[in-house]
């Protein structure tokens, strides 16, 4: 068995956070600072239990079997919302109306994605991480076939809205169970590739949807995006599993067998019979009192919000710019057109994959064994410099017509800083709010999503007015203006944690 250590004891880690080989221990002190010696080699962070169940004790192929089947549904997420950007002028011609009327229709769904996944979290902690994935997936399944069927654009749009309500929890559950199966030294690599899973779904979803207008009409298009949920439900169900599990109380975690032990699990019947669980009530007070402590609020309502602001807004209006003159492409090239932003978002991918663990084992090498989560901070300065330069290089282009090339590189430049800054950010919320992961990620969310909504209706006005460069090229300003929000945690966040500490987990 690995070391036992108190809650309160200062604990000692490995400084190869990155490394697979050695074993690594840690706990915070009281003020979030992680202690590190390189030469202990024989525990974990956390401490694992002895039983079995423990998913930090299950065997490497069921943890990555669980998240492959949460990164599907999260590659689902916002691919299912952008999925019909490149459809907007076949069902402008189904309902007779104009192009810019009809991509509102992205709008509430984009909208309720943020309450979406703020009201989710209350029932993963109170019934288990698998039965709200289960139900997402399914739920999503059915409003996406009632889109494809829908008569009018008013039902197609409260379809679509729902849509954005129900399919967004595997954007929220998803730290929470990275944090559920995976050691301290694991989990950066972990939330990129989850963070990937769903940056990539934007560009992904109208790439296939863009080749697959040409062959079938929109309302096939949508049947193909059920039949991926139906494909995400399928995994959930054969390599899902409830990663909630209660270390200080074993008496109180769910044990369910066989088949029917299965559904019990995926429906949350077991999770409602589930003792020693916080109620929905305290849930809730736990969600509000974290909501707007500094260290959580500034990165995320400012510097993260304006990212996504200007990222959704390049994707939900990139066809509007391609299509007319001077560039007149066809429904083909613009589905390639959406290559680049993939591109990028893999190139961010690969990057994260390393950049993050050099800055904490280069950290912890420099501070004597001190790590202070602030240090995850210092992901979001590329991240700064590639957002700003994308928008610039964007709406240059743009103004004064360009090569296509142009759009192409400064929409792939923008969404590796929208995937490094997520994943930054992402990794620092977690190691300041490691009993609240669920809570803190919905936020997180939230914010994001906020300002994906808002751009909808003023972008493309915008660019009208002001021109191409004007426009982008405040955003980039802005942009660069909101970074100051980042360096104003790393200055003051430790300080804040110190003075304003989260509440005690409830589990």
């Amino acid at each position: 068995m690995a070391k036992d250590f108190s809650k309160d004891e200062k604990v000692e880690v490995s400084a190869d956070v990155g490394s697979s080989i050695h074993h690594k221990a840690a706990e915070t002190t009281s003020d979030g600072t992680y202690i590190v010696d390189t030469k202990l080699q024989d525990a974990l962070i956390p401490q694992p239990s002895d039983d079995p169940a423990d998913p930090l004790n299950w065997a490497w192929g069921k943890k990555h079997q669980v998240l492959v089947a949460l990164t599907f549904s999260a590659l689902l997420t916002d691919w299912g919302m952008t999925w019909g950007t490149t459809l907007f002028e076949a069902q402008a011609e189904t309902w007779g109306m104009s192009i810019v009327d009809i991509s509102n229709s992205l709008s509430g769904g984009i909208f309720l994605q943020g309450p979406g996944g703020v009201l989710a979290v209350p029932l993963v902690q109170r019934y288990g991480r698998l039965p709200v994935l289960f139900w997402s997936q399914v739920l999503s399944c059915i409003v996406v076939i009632g889109a494809s069927q829908a008569p009018t654009y008013a039902g197609f749009t409260a379809c679509r809205t729902l849509q954005g309500f129900f399919n967004t929890a595997p954007q929220v559950i998803g730290l929470t169970i990275i944090h559920d199966m995976f050691f301290f030294h694991e989990r950066t690599r972990k939330i990129n590739f989850w963070a990937f899973s769903f940056l990539v779904g934007p560009y992904l979803g109208p790439f296939i949807a863009g080749f697959l207008i040409q062959k079938i009409n929109w309302r096939q298009d949508f049947g193909v995006l059920a039949a991926f949920h139906g494909f995400a439900i399928i995994l959930v169900v054969l390599f899902g599993d409830e990663t909630l599990f209660d270390r200080d109380h074993p008496e109180n975690n769910v044990k369910a067998d066989g088949i029917l032990g299965k559904i019990e699990l995926l429906t949350g019947i077991a999770g409602l019979r589930a003792t020693g669980r916080p109620t929905l009530k305290t849930v809730f007070k736990d969600l509000i009192a974290i909501s707007y402590l500094p260290y959580l609020i500034l990165p995320c309502s400012i510097f993260l919000l304006v990212v996504y602001l200007w990222a959704i807004g390049i994707t939900t209006s990139v066809t509007q710019f391609i299509k007319p003159p001077p560039y007149l492409f066809s429904d083909t090239a613009a589905a390639l057109l959406f290559l680049a932003p993939m591109i990028g978002v893999l190139c961010a991918e690969a990057w994260g994959h390393f950049f993050n663990d050099w800055l904490c084992n280069n950290y912890i090498k420099k501070h004597n064994g001190i790590y202070k989560p602030e240090n995850r901070l210092f992901g979001c300065w590329p991240a700064v410099v590639f957002s700003v330069c994308s928008l610039v290089l964007y709406g240059q282009t743009l103004q004064h017509s360009l090569s296509w090339a142009g759009i192409a590189v400064g929409w792939g430049m923008n969404s590796f800083a929208m995937l490094a800054a997520t994943t930054a950010i992402s990794a620092y919320v977690l190691d300041c709010f490691p009993g609240h992961a669920a809570l803190a990620s919905s936020w997180v969310n939230f914010w994001r999503v906020v300002g994906g909504f808002v751009i909808t209706y003023f972008n493309m006005k915008w660019v009208v007015h002001s021109g191409a460069a004007v426009a982008f090229g405040c955003q980039g300003a802005i942009v660069f203006a909101s970074f100051g929000s980042i360096i104003v945690v790393q200055l003051y966040g430790h300080k804040w944690r110190v003075r304003y500490p989260a509440p005690a987990a409830e589990n």
